[in-house]
């Protein structure tokens, strides 16, 4: 039974639910009928739906309900029964806290531990401890499980031993109680070895105060010496570790004890002393570690006598290397021993994975010798960088080529693209030796192919940063200093290396793809180079035969392969290549959908290339050019104009083809803000044409005297221009409104936006400056990017403000509106189109989702009737809400802290009232607005609101959500639910008399 129960499952049951199924009371019932049926495999099967259900509606409620249900089989069920709700509990674990009447349960259940069956009383110690964390101080409990330790039965004794290890976790007063008896046990000689090796790691949950702690670490060194067997100094250090990793005080000492050990001539002993070694290596306990300890540790390398000793060794120095305090100390005192260990494992070619290993250590030592040079002096670690260059070529060749180095090869690369991001030079001898590698006639397994592709995107990114880096951070704001960056020209060093490599990487991509029988294992690899190839020329005009290789792609890959591809085009700016693919995509599919979809995709690429180049896409495809880009045919208005137009036409293909499962959200937003920035840059230059045959009128002078803006008397450009800052700032304001509400959104996306919302206010400000006396102060750029995309947008920014540099200086109260003036908002117009723009990853991606659903109650009976209220109470709202997960990541870009209710209520419709009311209370406030901040507990929140009700009549209330993440932003995301309130007048007031229209005042009226 204990190798039954001693694991979690939690994969067993996830297909079990009808999703179609919306309603929770109904899938109880439906669980509750399979409870109640006579076939004991239809009462199982129905007991292991039960976690899907917690998960799906984790309402406190419903699962109370459910374990009290639970309950009353596992008293009443046979052992199989027992075992299934034991796994319910194990894998309910986040819903243990939502049982309302946790006595309750706890009660029906602890009945089982009068059975004379052993069995079924080890089940209930076991679902005891599973559910700890909510009964960590039942004294009941407690001496059931110190007595159960007595038993003569061995699985009721392991499964006792179980819930002493999840109660000493939780409890602190279990914990101390539990300390002599289990030392004890250990001691005792009645106890078998195999029990007294499951006891022993039930201390390491011993260290909730500083004595008890002292206490069983002093209990574990007395235990030492009278068990010298190897299983038990295996498991005796490894509490020993735990408990020094969770309290820190006894890390010294635990330091020494393990350096003792190390001169163990048995190799388990050794292997469990390095991985204690590398447990305390971490991040919370590393501060603690003495000095003389790395120098005893680093002394101690010649007892490592077989590879993963060594191994295990090195990984002890990389997570040493990785803190700053303990690096600086190795690189200051310890170099030279180091780089003597280091060179004695890399010269071990039999054994790759150890000489990895070493080359990650001296990585990670050079990286931060070089970052830290003002400190430590670049003397110290040019040896190291010698030792890596010399070895990293060697070590990259061996394990490219074999299958089982994948590992090892990606462990090469990672470090590689470390020491890069902190010395240039390197990077791009890197780069060659990479690209030399991948360019060989060799053929490398599939996975180690995509690596150094990988490998070489990263390296690029890191350049490309570089590329388009800003000097300084105030240049951005468009003030007037002398180290702004010219952003014209890229500075010779400021070169991605990655350029001169690009022959031999579309020489490689080539090759894949006309080879037919290895094209369909190498897709992947064929996705990262054209990654790779679209990246390095991001803001680069594409030759033909880099295209020709991207239209042979059209005839020799999947459409899935095409269409990421092509997502990858738009996200670097080049959009020839994607019209091109998404045109020839749409024409594939089948499915609605899908067909709209790709053709909005097609449509805004179109549109992008209109602007870029001055041509519609069907031009370029027919006459493109070979290597510059064509002149453009169009003027400005007309290219804006038919930009406009096919961005409208994307914005109708993109409503087609969303659903109620998928709105398309982000995406319908996002170009409509993006039609609006090009329908406001269409009227700058419409002001621009109109300046010429629109001169100032003859009264324009005196206009400006009578309305005091001396700036008037240039007539009709004043107003324009001002009307055109109200028409940047609308769209400033859209795009920060889109930020808001982007919670799940990457941070690429996120930085997107922020520039986006810059370069409306940068624009919006330079036209200010024109035709204002007295412009406010220019905006702050708070990021200048931190991926290429984003930065490269940035730098388009830094050129607009630099561009603002050529108007004309002129006094505050002397300013002139001129021709030289709208040349310089032409000009920024044209910045502005000639940059490619490059779609955010949200666009395409959704990489993270997080939805809230919400049940408020009252409930009308039905959506058209409204909820009554009696007049002069008070109405009580309750608001219950789910918070729902999903992320293709191993880590959420951001989390939920919190969550603001914002409750509004607002008279809609008024009771009658007499003239002599209305005269008396003429201008009262029917509007009430409250907000309430809830925490989730365990993805369940729940709030309450009493409203007050003034007056009779109709009121709507609405209930909004907003988002507080762990930062403490707020964010917009919903959901909003409202409805419609009715007051009911009292009977007992007189009502307001209604008034006659058939029968003057005093009149008799006959009937």
């Amino acid at each position: 039974m204990a190798h039954l129960t001693g694991t979690r499952v939690s994969t067993f049951n996830e297909s079990f639910l009808n999703e179609n199924e919306h309603d929770s009371n109904a899938v109880l019932m439906e669980l509750d009928k399979g409870l109640r049926s006579a076939k004991q495999g239809i009462q199982c099967e129905a007991i292991v739906r039960f976690p899907r259900l917690f998960e799906k509606y984790p309402f406190p409620i419903l699962i109370n309900s459910s374990f009290i249900k639970l309950a009353e089989f596992f008293v009443s069920g046979s052992n199989l029964l027992r075992f299934w709700v034991l796994r319910v509990c194990q894998q309910s674990e986040n819903h243990l806290d939502k049982i309302l009447n946790i006595d309750n349960f706890v009660r029906r259940i602890f009945m089982v531990m009068h059975s004379n069956d052993p069995v079924a009383r080890a089940l209930l110690l076991r679902t005891l401890g599973a559910v700890s964390r909510v009964i960590p101080e039942k004294q009941q409990v407690h001496h059931a499980i110190r007595r159960a330790l007595d038993s003569h039965d061995t699985v009721e004794v392991e499964a006792a031993i179980y819930a002493s290890s999840c109660f000493a976790a939780q409890s602190s007063s279990f914990a101390i109680s539990m300390c002599a008896k289990i030392s004890d046990m250990i001691e005792s000689l009645q106890v078998p070895v195999p029990m007294k090796l499951l006891l022993i790691p039930v201390l390491r949950h011993m260290h909730h105060d500083a004595t008890t702690a002292s206490l069983v670490s002093r209990l574990c060194m007395d235990l030492l010496p009278k068990y010298p067997a190897q299983s038990f100094v295996v498991a005796i250090i490894d509490t020993l570790t735990q408990l020094s990793s969770r309290t820190l005080v006894g890390v010294p000492g635990q330091l020494e004890v393990l350096l003792d050990f190390m001169q163990d001539l048995r190799t388990p002993v050794r292997v469990q002393v390095l991985r204690s070694f590398n447990e305390l290596a971490g991040r919370q306990s590393v501060d603690a570690w003495p000095k003389p300890a790395i120098e005893a540790l680093i002394g101690r390398f010649e007892l490592c006598t077989n590879s993963q000793e060594q191994f295990l060794f090195l990984s002890v120095l990389l997570k040493l290397s990785e803190c700053p305090l303990t690096c600086q100390q190795l690189l200051r005192e310890h170099r030279g021993a180091l780089l003597q260990l280091c060179i004695q494992c890399i010269s071990k070619l039999d054994d790759l994975t150890t000489a990895t290993q070493a080359m990650a250590v001296l990585a990670v030592l050079g990286a931060f010798g070089l970052r830290k040079k003002q400190e430590t002096g670049v003397q110290q670690v040019e040896d190291i960088l010698h030792m890596v260059n010399l070895h990293m070529e060697g070590l990259l060749l061996c394990t490219a080529r074999r299958t089982e180095c994948t590992r090892d090869l990606r462990r090469v690369l990672t470090y590689g693209i470390r020491i890069t991001q902190a010395n240039a030079e390197f990077g791009t001898s890197f780069i060659e030796i990479v690209t030399n590698t991948l360019g060989d006639k060799v053929t490398y397994p599939p996975a180690n192919a995509q690596l150094m592709c990988e490998a070489l995107v990263g390296l690029c990114e890191h350049f490309q940063l570089r590329k388009y880096a800003f000097s300084t951070a105030e240049s951005l704001i468009g003030e007037d200093d002398s180290n702004a960056m010219d952003t014209d020209e890229p500075q010779p060093s400021k070169v991605n290396p990655m350029l001169a490599r690009l022959p031999l990487i579309l020489h490689k991509l080539n090759s894949i793809i006309d080879s037919p029988e290895n094209c369909e294992q190498q897709v992947k690899t064929v996705e990262i180079l054209s990654a790779l190839v679209l990246q390095t020329t991001m803001g680069c005009y594409l030759p033909q035969k880099v295209t020709n290789i991207f239209e042979k792609c059209v005839s020799k890959v999947n459409c899935w392969t095409l269409y990421r591809i092509a997502r990858t085009a738009s996200r670097y700016g080049h959009h020839y290549v994607a019209a091109h693919i998404y045109t020839k995509i749409s024409q594939m599919v089948i499915i609605d959908h899908m067909h709209y979809f790709l053709m909005a995709l097609s449509q805004i690429s179109q549109a992008e290339c209109i602007l870029n180049y001055g041509l519609d896409y069907a031009v370029m495809r027919d006459n493109y050019a070979l290597k510059e880009p064509p002149e453009s045919l169009m003027p400005l208005m007309k290219r804006l104009e038919n930009a406009s137009n096919l961005y409208q036409q994307a914005l109708a293909s993109l409503r087609a083809c969303s659903s109620p499962q998928h709105p398309c959200t982000f995406q319908l937003e996002y170009l409509k803000i993006r039609a609006q920035f090009l329908q406001t840059l269409l009227l700058a230059v419409t002001v621009k044409n109109a300046q010429v045959i629109v001169p100032p009128p003859a009264i324009a002078g005196s206009l400006a005297q009578n309305s005091r803006d001396y700036l008037q008397k240039f007539g009709h450009v004043t107003n324009q221009l001002r009307k055109l800052v109200k028409a940047l700032k609308a769209c400033e304001e859209s795009y920060a409104r889109l930020y808001k509400s982007s919670f799940d959104a990457d941070h690429v996306t996120l930085e997107f936006l922020q520039v986006a919302e810059f370069q409306c206010a940068l624009f919006a400000h330079i036209i200010e400056s024109i035709c204002y006396a007295t412009p406010p102060e220019p905006p702050v750029f708070l990021t200048t990017g931190d991926h290429p995309e984003t930065r490269y947008f940035a730098a388009s920014c830094q050129r607009m403000a630099q561009m603002q540099k050529n108007l004309p200086p002129e006094p505050a109260n002397a300013k002139t509106i001129s021709n030289r003036h709208l040349d310089v908002i032409i000009a920024q117009i044209e910045i502005i189109t000639k940059t490619p723009l490059c779609l955010p990853r949200y666009f395409f991606q959704i990489l993270q989702s997080t939805q809230i659903k919400l049940s408020v109650s009252p409930q009308p009976r039905s959506a058209t009737e409204p909820v009554n209220v009696q007049s002069g109470s008070n109405l009580v709202i309750k608001v219950e809400g789910v918070l729902q997960h999903f992320s293709k990541q191993h880590k959420h870009f951001r989390r939920v802290e919190s969550v603001q209710l914002s409750l509004t209520s607002q008279l809609i419709t008024p009771p009658p009232r007499s003239a002599q009311e209305q005269l008396s209370k003429p201008g009262v406030n029917d509007t009430v607005t409250l907000n309430q901040i809830v925490k989730p507990q365990r993805d369940f929140l729940s709030g309450s609101f009493l409203l007050p009700i003034s007056s009779g009549g109709h009121f709507q209330v609405t209930l909004e959500t907003f988002v507080v993440d762990e930062n403490g932003i707020t964010w917009c995301t919903g959901p909003k639910s409202s409805m419609v309130v009715r007051v009911l007048e009292d009977p007992s007031k007189p009502s307001a008399p209604a008034p006659s229209t058939s029968q003057a005042v005093g009149q008799t009226r006959r009937f």
